[in-house]
């Protein structure tokens, strides 16, 4: 059964990596990978053939052929902390997803991309490199990626040449969202547990994350995707 789940997984996996070449949205192998590794899971935990480990790292097992109570309750407790899990991604998406549509909708995107005048791609990657940097920071680095992309598709219209600047996008964004409490899922969580401060936090990275952030532009200035003018 844990050969058949892996099994189901790396299918699954390999499906979403290949969209492109199989023209198929990644949604559809995800949601299918996914189902088919609860239900085997579920039939294997049901005929005492599988454990689950609950979030308090708590081991159960159902006896095989009886009915254990105490092992049905964990296994429901593990099914509903992982579909919290999933539904605290896709709520934050929905935040998101809504945040940039508000800018949107008030023509926020125009505004940021009137200031946005140089058509030299060197300067251009500075200049979004740096909102990423500082927008990651005091909203979050996934809100900020997806704002910066919507407004680079505005700004560039050629595929190709927008990907290289998505790509040093998510690098600012992850590099801005590490210095702040609330710049990052990881930090924030740290942060509400009180594992760390927010000037202990920013103190101690500030610095590391200025260098995570300027050291692959400065590379990247120096490369030809990012040589000449916007097409």
């Amino acid at each position: 059964m844990t050969a058949t789940i892996i099994a189901t997984f790396v299918i699954g996996y390999l499906l979403i990596v290949f969209e492109h070449p199989l023209k198929l949205d990644k949604t559809v192998p995800a949601l299918l990978m996914a189902a088919f590794c609860w239900a085997l899971l579920a039939i294997g935990f049901f005929d005492g053939r599988l454990g689950v480990i609950d979030a308090h790292e708590q081991a159960f097992k159902m006896a095989a052929g009886a009915m254990d109570e105490g092992a049905k309750h964990g296994f429901e407790n593990t099914l509903l902390h992982h579909l919290g899990k999933t539904a605290e991604i896709l709520v934050f998406l929905i935040g998101a997803m809504t945040i940039v549509e508000i800018i949107d909708l008030h023509r926020g995107f125009e505004v940021l991309k009137s200031y946005v005048k140089t058509k030299k791609k060197k300067t251009l990657l500075w200049i979004v490199g740096g909102i990423g940097f500082i927008l990651s920071a005091v909203i979050d680095n996934l809100t900020a990626t997806i704002v910066l992309v919507t407004l680079l598709r505005k700004i560039i219209p050629d595929h190709k040449e927008r990907i290289w600047f998505v790509s040093l996008i998510v690098i600012a964004a992850n590099a801005g969202g590490a210095w702040s409490p609330i710049g990052d899922v990881t930090t924030t969580m740290l942060w509400i547990g009180g594992r760390v401060s927010s000037a202990g936090l920013m103190e101690l990275l500030i610095v590391p994350a200025l260098i995570s952030f300027a050291l692959p532009f400065f590379i990247a200035s120096f490369m030809k995707p990012f040589q000449g003018e916007i097409s």
